[in-house]
Formats: C-alpha cells, sequence, structure tokens
C-alpha cells in the first residue's frame, strides 16, 4: 500500500544491510541511529493512518526485517530506553525495567537465538503503552497477539494457551445452532447457509520449485483474516478444501508420483497426510514427525515414526503452515539421514506472506520462500496463502 504524504522519505529507515555503510556525512551507521529513523518514520506514519497497529502493519510490509514487536514500537515513536520509560509508566512507575530488557525482547522476536521472551504480563502491559500512541494519550486497543505475531510460537506453551483463551473470550460468540440440513455433501456452501462466513478468499495461480519439466503453476487460495493481529480458526470445510487444492496439484505436476511414505508433521500434518495417502498415494506408508519445540529451534520426539521404504525412496511430508522458521530444513535434514537416496517432496497448507497482500505475484513474496528452497526438494505444493500471525487447524490440532 502507497501512504499517501510519505513517498519523499527517500532512503530514510532502509534497513542497514541494504544501506551504504556511511550516511551522506560520511558519519557509521549506528543501530541507534537507524532506531531514530524508523522511530521517525514510524511516527509519520501514524501521524497519516491515525492507528499504532496500522502504522506498525505498513511498517512491517515496507521492511521485512523488522518484527512485529519492533515495528509496534516505532509506530508509537519510541526509541528502547522511551519505550521503558512507558512501560513503567503504565505499571504506575511500580517497575523499574530498563531499555536493555526492550532490547532483549526485540532480539528474541527476531529469532536468531539471542534475547529473551517476553513474559506474558509484559506483553499485555506492552499493548497498554504502546496503545497510547507516540503522545501518550491515545486509548487504542492493541492484540498482543498481533505484538508478537511471527514470534507467538516460540513462547512458552503455557503463554501460548493463555493467548489463545483472551483471543477467544474477547470475540462474541455469534454461531447460530446447527442446521438440520448440514450434511457433507453441500461443502462450503453448507457453511455460508448455516452462518459461516466462506473462509477461502480469491483464487490465483502461482510458480512454485518444481520437477524437472514438471509443471511449476499451482492454484492457490487466499485466506484472508477478519480479525487482524488473531489467528484465524479454520473450518472442516476450509481444512478439507485444502487438502483437496493439494491433490490437484500433486496430480497435475506433470508425472505420476509413486510415493513411497506421506509423512506428517505433528497432528495437522499426519491428518493431511493420511488424506493424501489414501486419495492420491495409492495408500502408502505413513510416518509421523512430532516436532518439540526448543529455545529458538525445534528437535525431534522420541514418538517419531519411520517406516522402512526402499533404497531410493519418493517421500512426500506435509505440513500445516510455513512461517519463519525453518522448520522444514530440519526435517529434510533429519529425512535424508535416515533415506539417504530419497527424493523430497513438500505439501503445506499455508504460507505466509511478506507483505499484507495474500495474493502475491511470486513464490519468493512468501516469508519462508528461501527456506523452502535451500532444502532441496523436488516440487512444493502449497494450498494457501496466510498472514501473522497464522491459521490454527480445526479442534486445535498440534
Amino acid at each position: 500500500m502507497t501512504v499517501p504524504g510519505v513517498e519523499d522519505w527517500g532512503r530514510v529507515g532502509v534497513p542497514s544491510r541494504q544501506r551504504n555503510s556511511t550516511s551522506p556525512m560520511n558519519q557509521p551507521t549506528t543501530p541507534q541511529a537507524r532506531g531514530r529513523e524508523m522511530a521517525a518514520v514510524g511516527k509519520k506514519l501514524w501521524t497519516t493512518l491515525g492507528s499504532v497497529t496500522r502504522a506498525a502493519t505498513e511498517l512491517m510490509a515496507r521492511y521485512p526485517d523488522i518484527p512485529s514487536l519492533q515495528a509496534y514500537r516505532y509506530a508509537a515513536g519510541l526509541s528502547q530506553d522511551q519505550a521503558a520509560e512507558r512501560y513503567n509508566k503504565v505499571t504506575g512507575n511500580q517497575t523499574t525495567l530498563g531499555g536493555t530488557s526492550i532490547n532483549a525482547w526485540e532480539s528474541w522476536a527476531r529469532g536468531r537465538g539471542r534475547g529473551s521472551p517476553p513474559s506474558l504480563s509484559s506483553v499485555l502491559i506492552l499493548c497498554t503503552a504502546y496503545g497510547r500512541g507516540p503522545l501518550g494519550i491515545a486509548e487504542e486497543t492493541i492484540s498482543p497477539t498481533a505484538l508478537i505475531a511471527e514470534a507467538y510460537e516460540r513462547l512458552p506453551i503455557e503463554d501460548q494457551l493463555s493467548l489463545r483463551q483472551m483471543t477467544a473470550d474477547a470475540q462474541p460468540d455469534v454461531r447460530p445452532g446447527p442446521s438440520p440440513i448440514a450434511t457433507p455433501a453441500a461443502g462450503l456452501h453448507a457453511a455460508a447457509v448455516n452462518g459461516w462466513a466462506r473462509q477461502p478468499g480469491d483464487e490465483f495461480i502461482l510458480s512454485v520449485p518444481t520437477i524437472e519439466n514438471g509443471n511449476p503453476d499451482i492454484s492457490v487460495f487466499t485466506l484472508p483474516n477478519p480479525n487482524p493481529g488473531q489467528l484465524l480458526d479454520l473450518t472442516w470445510e476450509t481444512f478439507g478444501y485444502g487438502v483437496e487444492q493439494l491433490s490437484m496439484q500433486i496430480k497435475n505436476v506433470g508425472r505420476r508420483l509413486d510415493v513411497d511414505v506421506c509423512f506428517g508433521v505433528n497432528e495437522a500434518g499426519l491428518v493431511m497426510a493420511t488424506f493424501l495417502a489414501s486419495s492420491r498415494f495409492s495408500r502408502c506408508n505413513i510416518g509421523y514427525l512430532r516436532c518439540n519445540k526448543i529455545r529458538d529451534g525445534i528437535g525431534l520426539d522420541d514418538a517419531s515414526f519411520f517406516p522402512p521404504a526402499r533404497d531410493t525412496p519418493t517421500i512426500v511430508v506435509c505440513d500445516f503452515e510455513v512461517k519463519h522458521a525453518d522448520v522444514i530444513g530440519y526435517l529434510t535434514h533429519q529425512l535424508r539421514s535416515r533415506y539417504p537416496k530419497a527424493e523430497l517432496y513438500f505439501a503445506v497448507f499455508g504460507a505466509m506472506t511478506k507483505s499484507r497482500d495474500l495474493k502475491v505475484e511470486s513464490f519468493d513474496d512468501l516469508t519462508g520462500a528461501k527456506i523452502m528452497r535451500d532444502a532441496g526438494l523436488e516440487a512444493i505444493f502449497i494450498a494457501a496463502t496466510m498472514s501473522p500471525p497464522g491459521i490454527e487447524p480445526p479442534l486445535e490440532l498440534r
């Protein structure tokens, strides 16, 4: 989106890796100088858009290297020290937080193995602090899940569950009673008849990495989120529609895939793998990759299951979503250590986009594009595109 009145900002606030090492005055660009520039940009956006949330969203669209936790601070026009001062003011000066704590939280949000996560109570205080805007007098409600969008899954599980419950409590239950004519055959139309909005948005063609001489063009649908900053809970209709979409993409890849093992990542991926193995892969063996979150990464649980396979197996890995974390890179490494000569394919339900426009022009407009390319996959299949903080499978499958 182009914001009126800010086209002449030039290179103010461009990420440091895209800038010259010195400014026009031949002075080195420091993190502090860049922070001041970005806070100024955020304040201008707030003035133009009239909202900290809208300003933060625009900042993240312009500068994908900035995590949401940092973008909201910039949108409030604050330095780290000023953010700490605002934090203490919100608590009635019963805390003595310093700028180093803000820095540690933002370093954690960038996901590079540094810093430390804020507690749930600290996240809620920051929502109030940043919601007061650059002038310190606004009363904007900021969603805690939006504040830590891309880092949500790296919070302690207790905090994730608490945030999810808070979000659910904040939403009125407007679901009608069950329809007496709600049948599986009615499909997505039944969802609309029963009062649910149809979740899939526009469909478009996206070119993805694929096999040699294969068909790179796949049909993908968008998943617009009516509540930005909150997880989008998928209906069973949408989940089934996405699995059907993946099945059709696999069918039209350009050759028949004789799959030996279809792996599911955690329970949501396992459900996808079960459907695809039955409908598309002649009831091939099903494997299970159970991932446990560890500090700034994941590890495989002993409950994971690796079926026996021939020396040169064809393997499909099914995962529910791709965001920032390099989950598929880690998993392909684990699979190749057990099946050294395997051909690996990847089927994912939702892929997060770098900008707010879910109808992307290029595969590289996806947040996890580099992650998927670096995994050395034979072909990639994607059902839908999504925005932060992501999507939730039916029944909250893990």
